[in-house]
């Protein structure tokens, strides 16, 4: 039995989980555990801590053989400087400090490419069943803090999972609204192009509901302004609310219309998004929704604007409605990820 170490990092959490690869059967968890990342200097501490409390709790050795850490920011040479934390990453120290070889770093949504291939029935729901092609590629799209994008290919009995930055390209308007949109965000940012991050990501829904507030939609209710004018206030500083969790709960419990029209939006840009990416892959063998927002407001999707947004594509709608659609409702994907990337090693 070989014990892997996976690890989630990013600039406000750290999770940490260690697992056995069996030579036969699944890989199971044995300990897992979170921790702020910004209470911690750099990543070996924790992972110190975390590999002394796991053999406390479970009575084990727990030294792992293999690690691979899925990290919020651009991997290149096994190295990274973390986007929304002071840390940088280098595998050749980790493996010295720790006394683990070997450890890779790859990039969080890259674990979540991966990821999809260990999730069990129960962590997807199938919001279009498709005509499956067991050869075809596999898409992954996912909106959260920002929107990452990646794919699948197979090659024999394993997939390559190759990343993208997809999430930067332009976003596309496809109504008078959006257009307005578009426009809206080109004059209060000053800059000559808008990513669909801006749109389909966390900030996209506040940027939406700024946008619609501005142009008094509707009026604003007490409760969701206070929230995003205090977001506002702390522009340059560290953030104490969350207006788009709070926008997107207003607008499931239909308790606000300015919310409720801005998860509209934000809903079909998403979709519309996902069926570029389709549009691009042809991905027979599934595209994936993954990302922290989609399981949060799975019952707006399921209203069906996404799906609509996601096949209107002219005389592309027959070969899009062929293509599975699936939303990842299990949270630790990348995690799952990062441990199946590990047991590669």
């Amino acid at each position: 039995m070989t014990l892997l170490l996976a690890g989630d990092i990013g600039g406000t959490k750290t999770i940490l989980r260690l697992v056995s690869q069996p030579e036969i059967g699944e890989i199971q968890t044995l300990y897992e555990e979170r921790y702020s990342s910004r209470n911690y200097p750099d990543l070996v501490p924790i992972v110190r801590q975390f590999l002394a409390t796991a053999a406390e709790k479970t009575g084990k050795h727990t030294t792992p053989q293999k690690a691979c850490f899925a990290i919020a920011g651009p991997v290149v040479n096994n190295t990274v400087k973390l986007t929304n934390l002071a840390w940088f990453l280098d595998s050749q120290r980790l493996e010295q400090e720790l006394k683990i070889a070997p450890i890779s770093l790859i990039n969080d949504f890259a674990a979540v490419s991966y990821g999809v291939l260990g999730l069990k029935e129960e962590d997807l729901y199938t919001l279009q069943a498709g005509k499956p092609q067991p050869l075809a590629p596999v898409a992954v799209i996912g909106a959260g803090t920002g929107l990452g994008q990646g794919f699948l290919i197979k090659k024999g009995q394993e997939f390559d999972v190759f990343a993208s930055e997809g999430g930067h390209a332009d976003f596309a308007p496809r109504s008078e609204l959006e257009f307005l949109l578009l426009k809206y965000l080109l004059d209060k940012h000053d800059i000559q192009r808008v990513s669909v991050e801006r749109v389909v990501s966390g900030l996209g829904i506040i940027a939406i509901y700024q946008f619609l507030r501005d142009r008094s939609y509707a009026t604003e209710s007490p409760e969701i302004a206070q929230i995003v004018r205090t977001w506002e206030k702390q522009a340059g500083s560290e953030r104490s609310v969350d207006p788009a969790a709070a926008i997107s709960t207003a607008a499931l419990e239909g308790r606000d219309r300015l919310s409720e029209q801005t998860l509209r939006m934000f809903v079909e840009a998403y979709g519309a998004e996902a069926g570029n990416l389709a549009l691009k892959l042809l991905p027979y063998n599934g595209l994936y929704i993954a990302g922290g927002i989609a399981p949060k407001i799975l019952p707006l999707i399921q209203e069906g604007n996404f799906l609509r947004a996601f096949s209107s594509k002219g005389r592309m709608r027959s070969i899009l409605e062929d293509v599975p659609v699936n939303i990842v409702l299990n949270p630790q994907v990348g995690l799952i990820g990062a441990a199946l990337y590990a047991a590669k090693l």
